[in-house]
């Protein structure tokens, strides 16, 4: 009954915490805590009612108030910007002022790590602060400083940190965006639930005088390891090893490796988590098994600490390493645990320290595949007992965690992969062998650096086996399914019939109902949104304008962008959209780099692929990714057939229809909804667009959409527009003043974020939708 008491009592106040999403108060408390209380309250007159050997009223109510008390303590943890901080004295961004220069110094908080830029980032723990004047001199030298600070620098610069480091570093400061286009990331937030509210983009470090690396620290060990295993194993096996072993984080894994196991669907086995505490665990309590039982759990405690410390305390970890605590306990005080109770107390611990971790996705995929592998991997291997226990299961525990991870990730990417379960099945035996050789390298190598060499050398092959497996599912036709996200509640009623099904014991044999009900939940919502939703977007990135089209089935796409918009911008977009295929897609830079459109056709096909005449000929890949084996990729783009985009020519694209009016610089004449749109871009000052006047290539359109530089009074009379789109982070000032008094309806997205239209909400800014004007500037 204790562990019935505790489970009811950390479910009250996990419920708690994520009721904290709901928005609204009533008398200055959060609705979700009332409703919390007032489920405690009935449940306390009508649950011991029908549930006789259960909880007594008394506890419902108890935890009522554990769920009301959750919600004002997560309002309580959350970050709080003081006056001290070091992002108050970050000046609000300007693009017309000379960029803010700050030395800042502190101690270096987490792990350094690559970025994909091939950049150093890393925490800092701000100390104090100079700023640099135009002179190069200090015009507040020392001055106290405390919070947080999201630090990258160069490589060269970065090379050979290490946590606890205290450094002062040379950079241009800067605060965090929220996202700025549908489905994107919120980086702004990321930061706030890590304690910090700005950035620094370094481009020196220096050592104050005394000040260097830590004589020790959980880093030392963690660098012995890993330059052991890299040693004979080479890249990217000797990473990939040592992340498999102690996480990725705080392990330089090429990210070309992470990308390949991400969309295979074996993400997990480069995070520290569950899997490799419980192999701990089972190796510890095997070779001790002649000690007595106070040895035993002394010797398994310390290599979960160990382990724990290694990770780089990761919630994931944690949460299975206090799992793993309560496991060691019971079984070597031959007491029985009960690994639901578990779970839920291990979640709540958590929580406690950081309630924040409440909304971390990897705390909640972590906690829901440990919960699938507790509730229905037994009764899904009882339903496979025609098959030898052993591949019985090797099935059971890839499909019971796929099963109770699947509605987040809908919820979270609108990603699937088919493949995952049968790959997670012919993968389990090669991490299992890779997880335990790796950890015997690792303690190895902490006493003589050669013999761990020599024994993570030994898994070459099971390592270069899983890469290879990887790589193949990855190449196989649909392999990543865009669903579209779905929606908060379509993942409630995914989650409630998950619960049905497996609390419910005669309903199991009619699982197959539910699942006929959660695909028509998923399917149905998305199939019509699909076939009806008409939308533009014009999303927000750098450099190049990006414009999407959806149209009831059809995706057009003009314009990719380099290779940063293309991960960060395009393709979440298009994913999270449900979007499988572009039907046509036109590329207007005069010089496009291939690296954004190589990395769109990696994933997605285009049917017809237009290009204007000076983008015909093949340019040189400039892409940076590279394959496993570390060499350059062949370019997608020069294989891609292309279609010319003639000038003065319309081109129908469905019920769109594109004419290019002017290549260099380029002017695109669009039909969207029976609206004219009209597209310019790179244009030079005044020679260009007197020439464009002058022999009359432009004609009226309803929308204008540029790069934000300056235009002509006489050409803006020329298009005649009413609605003016800017893809750029800051408008010509004297053209926002003359859109203004013209009474232009005015959106750029350096300010707005994405622009969405659709026929029925006309235009929509995904940041600002009250401030559409050019009052703003």
């Amino acid at each position: 009954m204790a562990a019935v008491n505790g489970a009811v009592l950390s479910l009250a106040y996990i419920l708690g915490l994520l009721l904290t999403a709901l928005p609204g108060q009533f008398g200055g408390i959060p609705l979700g805590a009332i409703a919390l209380l007032l489920t405690g309250a009935i449940a306390s007159f009508t649950l011991p009612r029908f549930w006789k050997t259960g909880p007594r009223s008394r506890l419902w109510l108890v935890a009522g108030l554990v769920g009301l008390l959750a919600t004002f303590y997560f309002q309580l943890r959350l970050p709080d910007v003081k006056e001290s901080d070091i992002s108050n004295q970050i000046s609000d961004f300007d693009p017309t002022a000379p960029a803010q220069l700050l030395t800042v110094q502190g101690k270096i908080d987490t792990p350094p790590q690559l970025t994909r830029k091939q950049k150093v980032r890393f925490w800092l723990n701000v100390t104090q602060v100079s700023e640099i004047t135009s002179d190069e001199t200090s015009a507040n030298a020392g001055k106290p400083v405390t919070g947080k600070l999201y630090v990258t620098v160069p490589l060269l610069q970065g090379t050979g940190l290490t946590t606890g480091q205290v450094v002062a570093v040379t950079g241009t400061p800067y605060k965090p965006k929220p996202a700025e286009n549908p489905g994107g990331f919120n980086f702004e937030q990321y930061l706030a639930r890590q304690g910090g509210f700005a950035g620094l983009t370094g481009t020196q470090i220096d050592f104050p005088e005394g000040e260097g690396r830590s004589p020790w620290g959980w880093w030392l060990i963690r660098e012995r390891i890993v330059q052991s295993q890299v040693r004979w194993l080479g890249v990217p096996e000797g990473p990939l090893l040592s992340a498999m072993v102690m996480g990725r984080n705080g392990v330089d894994l090429p990210y070309s490796v992470q990308d390949q196991f991400s969309r295979a669907g074996l993400a997990h086995a480069l995070a520290a988590s569950g899997f490799q505490v419980s192999l701990l665990v089972g190796v510890m309590l095997t070779l001790t098994q002649k000690l007595p039982n106070r040895a035993r759990l002394i010797f398994g405690l310390g290599v979960l600490i160990l382990y724990t410390g290694l990770t780089g305390m990761q919630p994931s970890v944690l949460r299975a390493a206090v799992m793993g605590t309560a496991a060691l306990i019971a079984l070597t005080t031959e007491r029985k645990v009960r690994p639901l109770s578990s779970i839920l107390l291990a979640a709540a611990i958590l929580l406690l320290v950081n309630p924040l971790w409440i909304w971390d996705l990897g705390f909640q995929l972590s906690f829901l595949a440990t919960l699938g592998l507790i509730v229905t991997v037994p009764p899904l291997t009882q339903r496979l007992d025609w098959l030898p226990p052993a591949i019985a299961t090797l099935i059971a525990v890839p499909l019971a965690a796929y099963l109770w991870t699947l509605p987040l990730q809908l919820y979270a990417f609108g990603v699937v992969s088919p493949y995952s379960i049968l790959l997670n099945v012919l993968a389990t035996p090669l991490i299992t062998l890779i997880s335990i050789g790796g950890m015997i390298s690792a303690v190895a190598a902490l006493f003589w650096s050669t013999a761990g060499s020599a024994l993570g050398a030994v898994l070459y092959y099971p390592l270069h086996a899983l890469v290879t497996l990887a790589e193949f599912c990855n190449q196989l036709p649909g392999n990543s399914f865009a669903t579209g996200t779905i929606s908060v509640i379509q993942a409630i009623a995914l989650y409630s019939l998950i619960v049905v099904v497996w609390a419910w014991r005669r309903g199991q044999k009619f699982w197959w109902i539910a699942f006929l009900l959660g695909l028509s939940l998923v399917a149905i919502p998305l199939w019509f949104r699909y076939t009806n939703l008409f939308q533009v977007t014009v999303l927000s990135t750098s450099g190049t304008p990006v414009l999407v089209v959806q149209e009831r089935g059809s995706v057009g796409l003009i314009n990719s962008g380099d290779e940063e918009n293309v991960n960060f911008t395009v393709l979440p977009f298009l994913r999270k959209q449900g979007v499988n295929q572009i039907n046509w897609a036109i590329s207007t830079d005069p010089n496009p780099g291939e690296a954004g459109w190589d990395r769109i056709l990696a994933d997605l096909p285009i049917q017809n692929f237009y290009q204007s005449p000076e983008t015909t000929a093949s340019v040189p890949s400039a892409t940076s990714d590279t394959t496993l084996a570390g060499q350059t990729p062949p370019s997608l783009v020069t294989s891609q057939p292309k279609l010319p985009l003639p000038i003065d020519q319309a081109v129908s694209l469905g019920s769109v229809s594109a004419m290019l009016l002017n290549a260099d610089p380029v002017a695109l004449q669009l039909n969207i909804g029976e609206q004219q749109w009209l597209l310019l871009q790179n244009l030079e000052p005044s020679a260009e667009q007197q020439r464009l006047l002058t022999e009359k290539i432009l004609a009226p359109a309803q929308v204008l959409w540029w790069s934000g530089e300056f235009l002509r009074p006489d050409l803006l009379s020329a298009i005649d527009n009413r609605v003016a789109i800017a893809s750029a982070y800051s408008i010509d000032p004297d053209t926002a003043l003359r859109l203004r008094e013209q009474a232009i309806a005015t959106y750029w997205t350096g300010h707005d974020g994405a622009i969405q239209w659709t026929p029925e909400k006309g235009f929509t800014p995904f940041l600002s939708p009250l401030e559409n004007s050019p009052s703003a500037f």
